[in-house]
């Protein structure tokens, strides 16, 4: 998060317009901006016509479902696939350059009086 007390004069115009986005009054203003939308736009599909191929997109607020739906399943299958994944922290430490030693004659080590 940004400090609430720099000066935002001297940022572009989109920066000044920006730069409390990340406030919390502004995250939740945002929040419901975004549900009203949705609601919306779910509330838009019962006032058009909608020519249709499968008898599963007449239902209104089917995309809407099955976007969230689909959302979901992605985001439990990734943590399942994690499960098989995942290697462990080390797992390339023994190969790795960084875990070799370095020679100690090329290094030049000085001493620091406090």
């Amino acid at each position: 998060m940004s400090d609430r007390n720099e000066d935002t004069s001297r940022y572009p115009r989109l920066g000044q317009m920006l730069s409390g986005i990340d406030r919390p009054q502004s995250v939740q203003k945002i929040i419901y901006a975004l549900y009203v939308i949705c609601a919306l736009l779910v509330a838009a599909e019962f006032f058009y016509y909608k020519k249709t191929y499968f008898s599963a997109e007449k239902i209104p607020g089917f995309y809407a479902a099955y976007g969230f739906f689909m959302c979901a399943g992605l985001v439990i299958c990734a943590r399942l696939m994690r499960i098989f994944l995942m290697r462990p922290e080390d797992y390339y430490a023994p190969k790795d350059t960084d875990s070799e030693p370095y020679p100690e004659d090329q290094l030049s080590r000085e001493t620091v009086d406090d």
